[in-house]
């Protein structure tokens, strides 16, 4: 097989916050053309729990995003503090935004979050026989409604394009299965 490795000739940052960081690199590919700039956002890792409830609801959050302008559906979850371990974060995450917790965790799988243009990786996780142990505890600027689902009532929101956070999909799909709500032939 070819080599599809690019070099990376220089970095420079062009914008740095808390949150954000983004790059412009000077990259030769194999073939030893040059690409110049290749910016790359650099942001944390996340975390995403898919919670089910001993009864089969499905509690998730409902928000507004600003940059698409709608009203979402989400997995609870949110950034990996600096050498959090991401399980610990994602049952961190699941109990400040929804208040529930479970003894019954298990990973799914990690993921690049758009491997074309960002450096960060998201891990997800299904919460099974979650139960309400507490009250919300929300970061100062989270606007969060905590809502639940039957396993019906879930799965028409999928069938109508109404989870929008293309990047937990596939941890809602894979949840799916290990519940047994979902078969492959």
């Amino acid at each position: 097989m070819r080599e599809l490795k690019w070099k990376v000739l220089s970095t420079k940052y062009v914008y740095e916050n808390k949150w954000l960081h983004i790059r412009a690199d000077s990259c030769m590919l194999p073939d030893e053309r040059i690409i110049d700039p290749y910016f790359v956002v650099e942001t944390p890792s996340f975390c995403n729990m898919f919670i089910a409830t001993k009864d089969e609801r499905i509690v998730m959050v409902r928000q507004y995003r600003y940059p698409v302008d709608q009203i979402t559906y989400e997995l609870a979850g949110g950034v990996i503090e600096k050498d959090e371990n991401p399980q610990m974060a994602a049952l961190r995450e699941m109990q400040e935004e929804t208040g529930y917790s479970s003894h019954e965790i298990e990973y799914l799988f990690k993921a690049a979050a758009n491997p074309a243009l960002m450096n960060s990786t998201a891990y997800f996780f299904l919460a099974k026989n979650a139960v309400k142990i507490e009250s919300t505890n929300f970061d100062a600027l989270e606007d969060i409604d905590v809502v639940s689902f039957s396993k019906e009532e879930f799965i028409h929101l999928l069938h109508e394009n109404k989870l929008q956070h293309g990047v937990q999909l596939g941890a809602v799909y894979e949840s799916m299965i290990r519940l047994g709500w979902l078969h492959w032939k």
